[in-house]
């Protein structure tokens, strides 16, 4: 086992890099800003940022944990773990999911962390203001990372590009293009739609959950183990990432081209996504990038992105995040009508729509999007219906400690339009 990271105590005010934090000059950071540092006090994260796309431009703020003089080496992680998703959503919105598997929960980590530093500030074309030398812990605006789930928007959205070129339908059945595959257990891919895939209403089960996101496998593989299971009720949510395994493994078939081949081609280069890329069996992250930290505090870094496969083996940036979004939303990837069905979570009675899911903050604003998680990583996206307003963040560790502070974050961006 890799040792684990042991980070200090410190109390912090948080304020804005370059002004002198006074009680009469110093201006009140944004409330997302405040919001964000919560995530490294609360959450235990060793470091968080966010990138918010704004109509006045992008603002950007990352804060990290000090290091303690004892915590100098970094071990290295083997395989990664993934369990992300809205599979239990509860009613005020905030996420329930599978805890991720460690050896231990952030709860038992060492006492509380506060991050020692943040940088804010609005970007118009230059790169973010860093005077102070970046810790290894740190977060920075160009940093690669992996987003984990939020790979499904990009596989929903290129099998919605084929629906719209009439390749293939929505109510196809799975074994129209996966002939034979879905059977064992009481799966049946006759009985079983593309439209019940994108909206986790299949019943399949979720191969993580029997690998514990810990295994490196095929397409095939993963389905043959999610298939040893019987289903759960057909038409009832059910978060499952077996689904978007066979999605991917349906835009292979129906294209003749790998997923990752075709949203290159469909998404990345049109919309210049440079900081996004699908790594397959590429165990390092692209420079420029932070390390990784699993809940016990190992460096996970390098892992197999084999473990999530098309659920969520996407490497990209903040900025790439806030851009694919906004076009997405805004309609620039999608005819109309896709972009509705995209959009409908009738399917799955509130929960899921494809690929996206809505959460009404308390102000009353809904926003779109997505989250992220495999080991090391965990980011959400969340978007106004027009795209007009997006932010990502993300932490670099498996997950926040405490759940309510994901709503709190998003209450703090988007509520104040709505005031």
């Amino acid at each position: 086992m890799p040792p684990t990271r042991t980070l200090l105590v410190i109390p912090v005010s948080v304020a804005l890099l370059g002004l002198v934090p006074t009680a009469s000059s110093a201006p009140t950071p944004p409330a997302s800003d405040t919001a964000l540092a919560q995530l490294v006090t609360r959450g235990r994260a060793p470091a968080a940022a966010l990138m918010a796309r704004e109509e006045t431009g992008t603002h950007f703020a990352h804060m990290e944990a000090p290091l303690s003089a004892d915590s100098t080496s970094t071990g290295t992680g083997t395989n990664g773990r993934t369990t992300d998703g809205p599979p239990n959503r509860t009613p005020n919105g905030t996420a329930a999911d599978t805890p991720t598997p460690t050896t231990d929960g952030p709860q038992n980590r060492t006492t509380n962390r506060t991050p020692s530093r943040t940088a804010a500030g609005t970007e118009t074309g230059r790169p973010a203001d860093h005077p102070e030398p970046q810790p290894s812990t740190a977060i920075r605006a160009a940093d690669h990372f992996r987003a984990g789930s939020i790979t499904k928007t990009f596989i929903a959205t290129l099998v919605l590009q084929l629906a719209a070129e009439h390749r293939l339908s929505l109510s196809d059945s799975v074994d129209a293009h996966l002939p034979g595959l879905v059977r064992g257990a009481g799966n049946d891919g006759r009985a079983l739609t593309l439209r019940a895939l994108l909206t986790h209403t299949s019943g399949i089960a979720d191969f993580t959950t029997i690998t514990k996101g810990a295994v490196s496998l095929t397409p095939l593989q993963a389905v043959r183990i999610a298939l040893t299971r019987p289903p759960a009720d057909r038409g009832r949510f059910a978060y499952s990432n077996t689904n978007y395994v066979l999605l991917g493994m349906v835009v292979e078939q129906v294209t003749g081209h790998s997923y990752a081949a075709e949203a290159e081609r469909r998404i990345v280069t049109p919309l210049r996504l440079t900081g996004t890329s699908f790594p397959g069996s590429r165990r390092s992250l692209p420079d420029p990038h932070g390390r990784a930290y699993a809940t016990n505090g190992s460096d996970v870094t390098e892992l197999d992105p084999r473990v999530a496969g098309a659920a969520g083996e996407l490497i990209t940036t903040l900025t790439d995040l806030n851009r694919f979004y906004a076009a997405l939303l805004r309609g620039d990837l999608l005819p109309p009508r896709q972009l509705r069905e995209m959009l409908d979570t009738g399917t799955a009675h509130g929960s899921y729509g494809m690929g996206l899911y809505p959460v009404k903050l308390p102000c009353g604003t809904t926003v779109w999007g997505h989250d992220g998680r495999i080991s090391g990583s965990y980011v959400r996206t969340a978007a106004t219906r027009d795209g007009r307003r997006v932010v990502t963040f993300r932490v670099n560790t498996d997950e926040i400690a405490d759940p309510r502070l994901e709503p709190a974050l998003l209450a703090a961006e988007f509520c104040p339009l709505t005031s």
